[in-house]
């Protein structure tokens, strides 16, 4: 049946939010107002509004911190495509509502979206997945589909690239919009031409990530134990827009340790990224949730803004959650 409302886009800012996106637009082209910001922006379904008729494609934000805006949607009798894989609480039961959520720790919402789609741009999904650190997941997609080991490094460093650019306290941190930055992927079928060709977007991604990641070496250890380590780093753009890959980094160097690394804020307290121990990746989101500003997924989760004197209530709670 023909929209007769307006169309609206919602996604995350990080890799997996853009290529979910990329991947579906290339299915399905459509003109679409795109909503996005910073990858911690997520309440994005409350800003817009809503009329019968409209339809919502929600990529890669949890269903449970915009349930009542998602509600108000669907009751309005807009039509609503929501893919994720956060924690999304109980999940509304609406005839104008497909829902495809897996929070499951070893998938993505590019991955649930390359399956919804059969596989027609697994690459995107690839380079989303490395983006996300799945990079076990990754690799196995790749082989499958028989890329080679150069093809596959080459769409890991493109993805975490992508993902690194959506981090940000805010949009003013960020290199580039990620509304921008989709406008100018979607137009390739495949990111191995985007990286064949050479283009200025790859080149400006590639190029951004190397110089900011060659900073955090800065950071400072401020806890440590058998669960893992906390390491903090200054109230700096740079070190903002780091934040989340230096914790998969971290994450990947010692797999069987859980992670935080806390970005200072110029208004006082922490922008937090955690990350569970990648031999057991769960207990990220539960950690996070416990602090007001907190939410994510099992693997990695984060709190965009913990208090000073919320600190070492954090040190005891991120200890209790991931001693084994």
């Amino acid at each position: 049946m023909q929209s007769t409302g307006k169309s609206f886009d919602l996604f995350n800012g990080d890799a997996d939010g853009i290529c979910a996106l990329i991947q579906l637009r290339l299915a399905e082209p459509k003109q679409a107002e795109l909503i996005t910001g910073v990858k911690r922006d997520i309440k994005l379904v409350e800003k817009i509004s809503v009329q019968a008729g409209d339809e919502l494609t929600v990529l890669d934000i949890s269903m449970d911190k915009n349930k009542s805006a998602l509600i108000k949607a669907l009751d309005a009798g807009a039509n609503v495509l929501y893919c994720d894989h956060h924690f999304a609480g109980d999940i509304p039961e609406y005839a104008n509502l497909k829902a495809l959520i897996d929070t499951s720790a070893d998938t993505c919402t590019s991955l649930l979206i390359n399956h919804y789609l059969s596989g027609r741009f697994v690459n995107w999904a690839i380079t989303a997945a490395y983006g996300d650190n799945l990079i076990h997941v990754a690799d196995e997609l790749a082989q499958q589909v028989g890329l080679t080991q150069t093809q596959a490094e080459q769409l890991k460093q493109l993805g975490i690239a992508i993902n690194y650019n959506g981090y940000g306290a805010s949009e003013d941190d960020l290199h580039i919009h990620p509304a921008e930055l989709y406008q100018l992927l979607v137009n390739f079928d495949d990111p191995l031409t985007l990286i064949a060709q050479d283009a200025e977007i790859y080149q400006q991604l590639i190029s951004n990530y190397t110089h900011d990641m060659s900073k955090a070496e800065q950071a400072k250890v401020i806890h440590q134990s058998s669960a893992g380590k906390i390491l903090c780093l200054p109230n700096k753009a740079w070190a903002r827009r780091v934040s989340g890959v230096f914790g998969n980094d971290l994450a990947n160097q010692s797999p069987a340790l859980a992670h935080a690394v806390l970005t200072e804020l110029a208004a006082g307290g922490y922008l937090v990224s955690v990350r569970a121990p990648k031999v057991n990746a769960k207990g990220a989101d539960e950690l996070c949730m416990k602090f007001e500003t907190g939410g994510g997924r099992k693997a990695a989760a984060g709190i965009n803004k913990l208090a000073d004197n919320e600190l070492q209530r954090f040190f005891a709670e991120f200890d209790q959650q991931f001693t084994v």
